[in-house]
C-alpha cells in the first residue's frame, strides 16, 4: 500500500511545476551566458589556449596582465583577457602570441599587444574547408609578424599536420598603431623587413579617376563617396632575388580586403637593385590589391631584368626609362606606354597581359619614332651601346654575338604583338636605316616568329619572315628574306670627294634562305646552311675602282689626270652557299665592258676567318698592269687586304731582268693584251646565272 501511495503522490506533482523548473534552468543558462558574455569568460583563457594550440599545432598564448608599454593601458580590453561567442567570435586580450614552427629560428610567428580580434563563424567554416582565413577585424597597438618560407615549400603561416593552403589571411578591417613585418623567402631569395601603421581617420569624401590617354576611366561611379577612411604607411627594406630593395607605400581610404567595392588612393615608390618604380593611383585594397589603376614611371638596367621580377618575358635591352598608365583588374592588366626611352631609342605601345590562361599571353602594339638595334644588343647576344671597354674586351677578338639565349623564358609566356616603328637604326654608319618597319611578332609554345616583315630602305623594300624555335636545348633559327629595288649607292654609304660618282651604284634584288641551330647567335651562324643570292640591275661602277683593283697603272694614271667616270655594269651576281657555317661563292662576278672581276674563296662564320681572292681580267689592251689577284684574309675583327705576291713578283722579276738588257724591254711584262674570248664566256655565264635566278621564283610561284 505504501508503494502505491508513493506512486500516486509522484503523479500528483503538477505539470506546471515541471515546466517552471525547465524555464528556470533555461533562464539560468541564459543568465550564465549573459554573465559570461558580459565578463568575457575570463576562465576560458587557459582552455582556449590549449584548444588553439592543438588545432593549429602551434603554441598559442594569451597574456594575463596588461603590457606596461601598451598605448592605452586604461582601455577595457587591455586589462584582462575577454572572449565573446554571440554573433561571432570576438577576442580581446592584452597580448596574443602564436609560436613559429619547430623548424623556424624566428622568435614567433605573431606577437600582438592590446588585441581586438573579430571572426565570423562563416569565415571560420570556410577556413576549416581549406579556404584562406578571413579576419573580420583586427586591432592592435603593436603587431610583430615573422613570416618564413623554405626551399621545400614549407611556410610558417601553414597550420596543422597537413597544411595545404599557401594563402595569407585577408582582413575586413585592420588597425595597427605600430607594426613590424619580417619576411624571409628562400625560393625568392628575399629577406625583407617592413614597418607599418594603419590608423583610422575621420569621414572624408573620396573620388577617384584615372586618365588613360584622352579617355577618362572612372574608378568610382559616384562623384563623391563618404566613407570611414584609414591611412596606411609602410616602409620596407631588404633584399628580393638577392637585389637590394627599398619601398615606401602610402594609402588612404577604407583599407579592407579585395571584396571592398570602394577604391583607395595608393602612392608607391620602390627601388630594386638599379630599377625604380613610382606609382600613383587607386586600388581595390591597399592590403590585397586585386585591381588597381594609375600612372606609373619605371626605369632600370634592362626590360628583361624587370620582366623577370614580375613574371613577364621581356627582351634584354640597354638601360631604359618609361612612363604610362596601368589598369589591372583580376588577372588581366592593360598597360599604355606613352614614352619609353631605351638607350637612344624612343618607343611607345599599348599592351594587354592575361595571366589566368594556361600560358600567360602578352598582346598589343609596339610603335615608336626610333629604334637602335644596339639598344636591343643584349637580347641579340651583343654588347649594348655604350658598353665599357672592359666589357667589350671580354669578347676576346670575336665579332659575332656569343651571349647565350634565355630559352626557358621563351616557354614561360606567349605573345602576339604588332610592330610599327618609324625608324630602325642598324647600328652602323655604313648602312642606311630601315624606315619604316612593320611586322607581326608572335611567341607561342617557345617558338618566336617575326612574320610579315615589311621594311623600306634606300628606295627599296625588304620582306620576309624570321623564326626562332626555343623548345629544345638549342634554338633552331630559320630566315626567309627578300629584297628588291634597293639603291646600292644609298644603302651603303660611300664617302667620296664632292662631284665624284659613287664607287658602285644600281638596284639590288635578292633572297636569303638560311637555317642554323645553337644556344647563341654565334653558335647558330657557326652551324649555318642555306643560300644567299643577290643581283645588281642598272648598275654602274667607278672606272678608277676597277683599274686600281686590277693594278692597271697606266689606265689609273690617265683617270687621275682627266677625272673619274663610271662604267656600266653589264652583269653582277653573287650566289653564295652556306654549309656548316662556311660561306662559299658558287658564282660571284661583276662584268663591265672593260674588265671582269671574279671572287672565289671562303668566309667562315664558325671561326670568323676570311680567305677571299678577287681576280680582275681586262678585256682589252692594258699597258702598265700587274694583274695581281687581291687577297682578303685574317679575322672578322682584323681583316687584312693584300696582293697575291707570286704572280706580281714574277712579273716584277721578269721586268727587272729585261731592264738589264734594255730599259724599254722592262715594260713588256707589264703589258696585258686582254682576252676577248674569255670576256664573252664570262658575260654569257653571268647572264645565264641571272636568268636562272629569275626563273626559280617564277617556278616556285607556279
Amino acid at each position: 500500500m505504501n508503494d502505491k501511495a508513493a506512486h500516486r503522490s509522484s503523479k500528483a506533482v503538477p505539470q506546471w511545476r515541471r515546466q517552471f523548473a525547465a524555464v528556470g534552468v533555461l533562464l539560468a543558462l541564459v543568465a550564465g551566458v549573459a554573465l559570461g558574455e558580459w565578463f568575457g569568460w575570463p576562465f576560458l583563457a587557459e582552455p582556449l589556449q590549449r584548444l588553439l594550440s592543438d588545432t593549429l599545432d602551434r603554441r598559442v598564448r594569451f597574456s594575463a596582465d596588461a603590457d606596461p608599454n601598451a598605448s592605452d593601458p586604461n582601455a577595457s580590453h587591455a586589462n584582462a583577457f575577454r572572449v565573446r561567442f554571440v554573433g561571432g567570435l570576438r577576442l580581446l586580450t592584452p597580448q596574443l602570441e602564436i609560436a613559429a614552427p619547430a623548424w623556424s629560428s624566428a622568435p614567433h610567428l605573431l606577437l600582438a599587444r592590446d588585441v581586438a580580434l573579430d571572426l565570423r563563424y562563416a569565415d571560420l567554416w570556410r577556413a576549416y574547408q581549406g579556404q584562406p582565413l578571413r579576419i573580420q577585424r583586427l586591432q592592435a597597438a603593436l603587431l610583430d609578424a615573422c613570416l618564413e618560407r623554405l626551399v621545400d615549400g614549407r611556410a610558417s603561416w601553414q597550420f596543422g599536420q597537413k597544411p595545404e593552403s599557401m594563402a595569407l589571411p585577408s582582413f575586413g578591417s585592420l588597425q595597427v598603431t605600430s607594426g613590424t613585418l619580417h619576411y624571409r623567402d628562400m625560393p625568392l631569395a628575399a629577406d625583407v623587413e617592413a614597418r607599418f601603421s594603419v590608423v583610422d581617420g575621420a569621414l572624408q569624401a573620396v573620388a577617384h579617376q584615372v586618365t588613360t590617354g584622352s579617355k577618362a576611366v572612372a574608378l568610382d561611379q559616384s562623384a563623391s563617396v563618404m566613407q570611414p577612411a584609414s591611412v596606411l604607411q609602410m616602409n620596407a627594406s631588404g633584399y628580393y632575388r638577392k637585389l637590394p630593395l627599398k619601398m615606401e607605400l602610402v594609402s588612404s581610404g577604407r583599407l579592407t580586403s579585395s571584396d571592398n567595392t570602394a577604391p583607395v588612393a595608393v602612392t608607391l615608390n620602390a627601388t630594386l637593385g638599379r630599377a625604380t618604380l613610382a606609382f600613383k593611383g587607386s586600388a581595390t585594397s591597399a592590403l590585397y590589391p586585386s585591381g588597381f589603376s594609375g600612372r606609373f614611371s619605371l626605369k632600370g638596367p634592362s626590360f628583361g631584368a624587370v620582366g623577370e621580377l614580375i613574371g613577364v618575358t621581356l627582351p634584354t635591352t640597354a638601360e631604359f626609362q618609361t612612363d604610362g598608365v596601368i589598369d589591372k583588374q583580376g588577372s588581366t592588366s592593360r598597360v599604355r606606354i606613352n614614352d619609353a626611352t631605351v638607350g637612344s631609342s624612343r618607343l611607345n605601345g599599348a599592351f594587354i597581359y592575361e595571366k589566368n590562361r594556361s600560358v600567360p599571353l602578352l598582346s598589343g602594339q609596339l610603335g615608336g619614332a626610333r629604334l637602335l638595334l644596339a639598344d636591343l644588343g643584349p637580347a641579340l647576344g651583343t654588347m649594348p651601346a655604350g658598353a665599357s671597354t672592359l666589357d667589350k674586351s671580354k669578347i676576346k677578338g670575336k665579332v659575332l654575338p656569343d651571349r647565350q639565349y634565355d630559352l626557358p623564358a621563351l616557354r614561360a609566356m606567349d605573345a602576339d604583338v604588332l610592330i610599327d616603328i618609324s625608324h630602325v637604326d642598324l647600328n652602323t654608319s655604313f648602312l642606311e636605316p630601315l624606315h619604316p618597319l612593320h611586322g607581326h611578332l608572335q611567341l607561342k609554345a617557345g617558338v618566336l616568329t617575326l612574320q610579315d616583315i615589311d621594311a623600306r630602305t634606300a628606295q627599296g623594300q625588304l620582306k620576309g619572315d624570321l623564326r626562332l624555335d626555343g623548345r629544345g636545348s638549342k634554338a633552331l633559327w630559320n630566315t626567309n628574306l627578300r629584297w628588291d629595288g634597293v639603291r646600292l649607292e644609298r644603302w651603303i654609304h660611300q664617302a667620296r670627294a664632292e662631284g665624284l660618282p659613287p664607287f658602285v651604284s644600281g638596284r639590288m634584288s635578292g633572297r636569303a634562305t638560311l637555317q642554323g641551330q645553337g644556344r647563341s647567335t654565334a653558335e647558330i651562324l657557326a652551324d649555318l646552311k642555306g643560300n644567299i643570292r643577290t643581283e645588281l640591275h642598272d648598275g654602274v661602277i667607278s672606272h678608277l675602282a676597277v683599274e686600281v683593283a686590277g693594278l692597271n697603272l697606266g689606265e689609273s694614271l690617265g683617270i687621275l689626270i682627266k677625272g673619274d667616270d663610271v662604267l656600266p655594269v653589264q652583269c653582277a651576281v653573287a650566289d653564295l652557299v652556306a654549309e656548316g657555317g662556311v660561306l662559299r661563292p658558287r658564282v660571284m662576278v661583276l662584268d663591265t665592258k672593260d674588265s671582269t672581276i671574279w671572287v672565289v674563296g671562303s668566309l667562315s662564320l664558325a671561326t670568323e676567318k676570311l680567305d677571299l681572292r678577287a681576280v680582275v681580267s681586262p678585256k682589252s689592251f692594258s699597258p702598265l698592269t700587274l694583274r695581281a689577284p687581291l687577297r682578303v684574309r685574317g679575322s672578322f675583327a682584323s681583316p687584312q687586304v693584300s696582293l697575291d705576291k707570286r704572280p706580281m713578283g714574277l712579273k716584277l722579276a721578269t721586268s727587272f731582268l729585261l731592264a738589264l738588257v734594255n730599259p724599254l724591254a722592262a715594260l713588256i711584262p707589264l703589258v696585258d693584251s686582254g682576252d676577248a674570248g674569255e670576256a664573252k664566256r664570262t658575260a654569257a655565264l653571268c647572264q645565264g646565272v641571272m636568268q636562272r635566278g629569275r626563273a626559280k621564283p617564277a617556278a616556285t610561284a607556279r
